[in-house]
């Protein structure tokens, strides 16, 4: 009897050909044949599942977030059943960060994609969403926190969820780029992260 084809893994398979490609040399002359060979299916089947090369592109890309999700899920849930919002805070920010390899892959296969973030509209709908997507979440928790008394009430959330967001994000680049160290990186996220939360203390390691 032939083998049932597991059709979300045939999609994971195409999707880890990319995001090999993606870290080997960039996104932007990859071809189907290419993506095809790299995951050892047919032209054709790679149509079958997903269409056009923007399209094998797209969902690669929405594999690669829908797993992100889940693994950010996984570390939080491992902060215990009450952690608090700024240990909570910090897990998200540091999920933005390469501290693991796991992570640091995820991350380099994104900053191949940036450049076709700026030429393709769709590709950039889907950065843009994941983007204020993390910064929304991150100022929902700044705001739970100022109703729990364990933010100051003098913040802005939204302003800091904003700009917490968009520094890590700047310490993702430097630090893929091997100009900060992890610590240095943890170390600013914990300094912003004082500036927010009245309780002190060491949170709990979910490096």
């Amino acid at each position: 009897m032939p083998r049932q084809v597991d059709h979300d893994e045939r999609r994971r398979q195409i999707a880890e050909a990319v995001w090999r490609l993606a870290m080997q040399g960039g996104l932007e002359q990859v071809t189907l044949r290419q993506v095809a060979a790299e995951a050892g299916v047919s032209a054709r089947l790679l149509q079958y599942y997903f269409g056009t090369r923007d399209q094998v592109l797209l969902g690669a890309l929405e594999i690669l977030n829908a797993e992100a999700e889940r693994q950010a899920t996984d570390r939080l849930a491992s902060l215990g059943d009450a952690p608090g919002m700024r240990a909570t805070v910090r897990g998200v920010l540091l999920e933005m960060l390469p501290l693991d390899r796991q992570r640091r892959d995820r991350h380099v296969v994104y900053a191949a994609y940036f450049v076709r973030f700026l030429a393709e509209p769709a590709l950039a709908s889907v950065a843009r969403a994941a983007t204020s997507g993390l910064a929304n979440l991150v100022t929902d928790l700044i705001i739970r926190a100022q109703e729990l008394g364990e933010a100051l009430h003098s913040i802005d959330a939204a302003r800091e969820g904003a700009f917490l967001t968009a520094g890590a994000e700047g310490l993702q680049t430097r630090m893929l780029l091997g100009q900060l160290p992890a610590e240095d990186a943890i170390d600013l996220v914990e300094n912003q992260l004082d500036r927010i939360f009245r309780t002190q203390g060491t949170p709990q390691s979910v490096t």
